[in-house]
């Protein structure tokens, strides 16, 4: 399958951008400083927390979806096949394109590269047993979306598509579509997607650029959505 173009969400794991939701969610890690300069992250943090402290957790994790992309060359075009990656550790499992390359950065919990393009995984232990706890598919949209518009770098955030399916076990998965403009990689196509199982918040995004030179094609769309698609407990 083809999978790249010239030009998803990790342009920032800012992909996706996600101080106490004290009586339901403690985070065993803070929002990792990689993926967004210090100022920033505080910036977003603080603003959240002042808006909705009891979600504020939470939203901080979620607004660090997006990290900067690697200053690397944009691929070619070609072919790709996708194989499945597990990780029983954390206990989640999707499809990868077969070449792109899993890299280490602090605080991801998983983190794949091709060129400028990123798909990340991260995972916090929480207080709920279920996102819907947490808010519907499109409160959790609104509510990345303002955190995305409140970085310096953010020139514009248009929400595509929300949508909830279920996973294994009938867990409520949530996918949240939409385009980002920052002066951090330009125009970009987010897919990202979440749950919570085992107590566990699972978070995945993907960052794909897609810009009016070279908009996303529909065949690396379709890999792409098998993807976010693939996303679930192991």
């Amino acid at each position: 399958m083809t999978l790249i173009t010239s030009s998803l969400a990790v342009t920032s794991l800012s992909h996706a951008s996600v101080s106490s939701l004290s009586s339901h969610i403690r985070p065993r890690l803070q929002p990792p400083s990689v993926f967004l300069p210090s100022t920033t992250a505080n910036s977003t943090v603080a603003n959240l927390s002042t808006a909705i402290s009891r979600r504020a957790p939470i939203l901080a994790f979620l607004s660090f979806l997006v990290f900067p992309s690697p200053a690397v060359a944009s691929p070619s075009d070609g072919g790709d096949d996708l194989e499945r990656y597990t990780d029983q550790a954390e206990g989640f499992t999707l499809l990868i394109p077969s070449s792109w390359v899993k890299v280490e950065k602090a605080g991801a919990t998983a983190l794949f590269q091709e060129g400028k393009n990123n798909i990340g995984v991260v995972v916090n232990p929480v207080r709920l047993s279920s996102l819907r706890e947490f808010g519907t598919a499109d409160f959790v949209a609104h509510k990345l979306l303002q955190a995305e518009k409140k970085k310096e770098s953010t020139k514009s955030a248009e929400l595509i598509e929300t949508r909830e399916r279920l996973g294994h076990g009938n867990v409520p998965v949530y996918e949240i579509e939409y385009l980002l403009d920052s002066t951090r990689g330009g125009m970009k196509r987010i897919f990202s997607a979440a749950f919570v199982s085992s107590r566990k918040l699972y978070l995945l995004n993907i960052a794909y650029s897609d810009s009016q030179d070279n908009p996303l094609n529909g065949n690396t769309r379709m890999v792409i959505e098998q993807v976010l698609h693939s996303f679930d407990t192991s």
